[in-house]
C-alpha cells in the first residue's frame, strides 16, 4: 500500500485518508498506481455502500507530484485513470473537503458523488500556468459538474475559486463550519449507508448514463422493475408499516 493514502473498511463503509499533509498530499506516479489498484477491488466488494474521500493537514490534495511530470509519456495518464476509476464506482462516494484542493485533486473530487467542504477552503487548477494541457476527461467532468463557463474560468483563466464560489458552482454540494465538517461527514456516511444498496446501485447507474449520454433504457428499466421483488424491498415496505428504521441486506 501506498505511504500516502490509508484505506480501511468497516461498518459498510470504505474510507480512503491522503495522508502526506507534509506535501499538501501530493500523489506520486507510484501512489496513483496502488490507489487505482485500491479503487479495482473496492468496485468488485458487496460488502461496501459507500466510500469517503477525506485528507489530513492543510489541504486536501495538490493533485501529481510536479516532479513526476517531465520525461514520461502521458497518453496514459495514472491521474485520468484514477479519476475515471473512482467516478465508476457502483456505489456513492463522499469526498470531505477539510482543506484546499489544487491541481488533479480537483478532479479527484469532481470524480465524486457528492462534495462536502469547510468553510474557507479554496480550490486552484494551474495546467495554463505550466504550459501544460489538462486530460480530457477531466476537462469533462468539470464541465458535467460546473458548466462551461465556470469550467473555462478555472482552467482557461486560472481563477481561484473561494468556498462562497464553489458552493455557487456547484463545486460543493455542501459547505458547513470547520467545526462541523466531521459530524456532517458522518450524518450523510450513516444515511447513505443505511438506504438499501442495490436500489442506491441501480439509480446510480442509471444517473451515470443518463449524463454522459449513454442510457440504456431497457436495461435500466428492467432493474427498476426487479427492484420491486427483492427482499430489500420487502424489507422496506415493513419497515415503513412498522414505524421503524429499515435493516436492508443487499438482497
Amino acid at each position: 500500500m501506498s505511504q500516502a493514502f490509508l484505506l480501511v473498511i468497516q461498518d459498510f463503509r470504505a474510507t480512503i485518508t491522503f495522508c502526506r499533509p507534509e506535501r499538501h498530499n501530493a500523489l506520486e506516479i507510484l501512489d496513483l498506481d496502488a490507489l487505482d489498484a485500491a479503487l479495482t477491488d473496492l468496485s468488485i466488494r458487496e460488502d461496501v455502500r459507500l466510500l469517503l474521500l477525506k485528507a489530513e493537514g492543510k489541504s486536501f490534495c495538490s493533485g501529481v507530484d510536479l516532479s513526476a511530470i517531465a520525461g514520461r509519456d502521458w497518453r496514459d495518464n495514472p491521474l485520468e485513470r484514477v479519476a475515471d476509476r473512482l467516478e465508476a464506482l457502483p456505489f456513492p462516494t463522499l469526498c470531505v473537503l477539510q482543506g484546499g484542493v489544487y491541481g488533479g485533486g480537483t478532479d479527484l473530487a469532481l470524480a465524486c458523488d457528492f462534495r462536502l467542504g469547510a468553510e474557507g477552503i479554496r480550490c486552484f487548477v494551474p495546467p495554463a500556468k505550466l504550459g501544460i494541457q489538462y486530460h480530457p476527461h477531466g476537462l469533462k467532468r468539470a464541465v458535467t459538474r460546473l458548466g462551461l463557463g465556470p469550467a473555462k474560468r478555472l482552467f482557461l483563466a486560472a481563477e481561484a475559486f473561494d468556498d462562497a464560489e464553489m458552493l455557487r458552482t456547484h463545486f460543493l454540494d455542501w459547505l458547513v463550519p470547520r467545526d462541523s465538517l466531521q459530524a456532517r461527514a458522518e450524518e450523510l456516511a450513516q444515511a447513505i449507508v443505511g438506504l438499501a444498496p442495490q436500489a442506491v446501485r441501480g439509480m446510480k447507474q442509471t444517473l451515470n448514463e443518463i449524463a454522459a449520454g449513454l442510457l440504456d433504457e431497457r436495461a435500466a428499466r428492467d432493474r427498476a422493475t426487479a427492484s420491486f421483488n427483492t427482499e430489500d424491498a420487502q424489507e422496506g415496505r415493513r419497515a415503513m408499516k412498522e414505524k421503524r428504521p429499515p435493516q436492508f441486506l443487499g438482497r
